[in-house]
């Protein structure tokens, strides 16, 4: 995928998030290579527990986010769909503001079913979390 591609694709992806909690959260998908997809979401009040840190579900919604794209991108889309069926979070490093990076790399991508690794990073590069999203890749009914 060329630069051009690339940032149509992210352009769609981000369209594609109106009015859901991605929106909500402000997620927003911001780099893609052949092997992965990047999202990120800024670290505010919007998105704490009630100790002032980031909230464990405001991580799950974002590792789950840029997984489940990710696989939508490798399947065809008019004639396959995919689901989550299970997601594992270790919440490693807690956060009160800035902005988290989230980045999902396939561990396995079947005919069947699709395995990611999600690693949440914040602006210095550390890890925040470490996730995996297991996907079930659905034929669409005609």
């Amino acid at each position: 995928m060329n630069p051009t591609e690339q940032s149509t694709m992210l352009e769609r992806l981000n369209q594609s998030s109106r009015n859901t909690l991605m929106e909500v959260l402000d997620i927003r998908y911001s780099a893609i290579g052949p092997d992965f997809l990047e999202a990120t979401m800024p670290v505010s009040p919007t998105v704490h527990q009630p100790m002032g840190l980031l909230h464990g579900g405001a991580t799950a919604a974002l590792a789950e986010s840029v997984g489940s794209a990710a696989s939508a991108l490798r399947v065809d889309i008019g004639s396959q769909s995919v689901v989550g069926t299970a997601l594992s979070v270790n919440h490693l490093r807690g956060m009160r503001e800035g902005s988290v990076t989230a980045r999902a790399e396939p561990l396995h991508l079947g005919r069947t079913s699709h395995l990611w690794e999600i690693r949440i990073r914040d602006e210095a590069g550390r890890l925040v979390a470490d996730a995996r999203l297991s996907m079930m890749v659905l034929d669409k009914r005609r």
